[in-house]
Parts: structure tokens; sequence; C-alpha cells
């Protein structure tokens, strides 16, 4: 299982990639793993101002939908169209192009809710 070191993680199975102040965010190589075949990715927030836990999306698999937790407060401000057309470079390529979204976070103090990534791995058993 991967679990890249230099990304934080939340309990949801969201990784977050901090730049600044705005968060690249997707779902973790084990959510992907267990949601199995994705087939579908859907963000109705861009543009919207959300506060940290609340849905910004779905992710639709062969077996299952499940909703997107937002691991931090702020706004939508971009979303991988990419992924209208191949959802499935989530399952093939979790923490590069299977990205989701880009969030320009509103509460740095936030930060220090997100698990590293040997909190993560003791999460999932890894």
């Amino acid at each position: 299982m991967n679990i890249p070191s230099e990304l934080k993680y939340t309990k949801d199975h969201e990784w977050v990639k901090i730049e600044g102040d705005v968060a690249t965010i997707g779902i973790t190589d084990f959510a992907q793993s267990e949601l199995g075949d994705i087939v579908y990715v859907e963000v109705e927030t861009l543009d919207e101002t959300l506060d940290i836990e609340e849905v910004f999306g779905t992710v639709e698999a062969v077996k299952t939908v499940s909703d997107l937790f937002l691991p931090l407060s702020g706004e939508v401000i971009e979303f991988n169209e990419s992924l209208e057309d191949a959802p499935e470079v989530v399952n093939s390529d979790p923490y590069g192009d299977g990205w989701m979204i880009k969030l320009k976070f509103s509460k740095p103090e936030e930060l220090d809710t997100l698990l590293s990534d040997a909190d993560y791995k003791a999460l999932v058993g890894a």
C-alpha cells in the first residue's frame, strides 16, 4: 500500500498536499482499493466556501457511492475536470493525476488535525 510521507491524511481516507495556502486533495490508495473500480467523481462545490468535514463531493464505484469530506475549511478553487472523462485514474494514480480538488484553506490551525503518514499507516494497519 502506497502512503507517501510528504502528504497529510484524514481518518476519512483523504490525502492533503499543502503548497502555501492551497491544499490539493484526493483519496488515498487504501480508499480507492477498498472502493474498487471508480466510475464517477462528482464535485458540485466549486467556488463554494465550506467548513472542515463538510461533504465536498462524492465518488462512485461499481459497488458503492461514498461522500468526500473536506479536510480543511476554505474555498474550493479547482476541480480536476479530467476525472469527468477518466474517473478510473483515481484507481491507477490516486496521489498524482487522480487528485480531486484544490482548496484555498482559511484556517491554518486546522492543519494540526491532519494525520502524518505514520499515524495514517497505524489507522489502516499498514
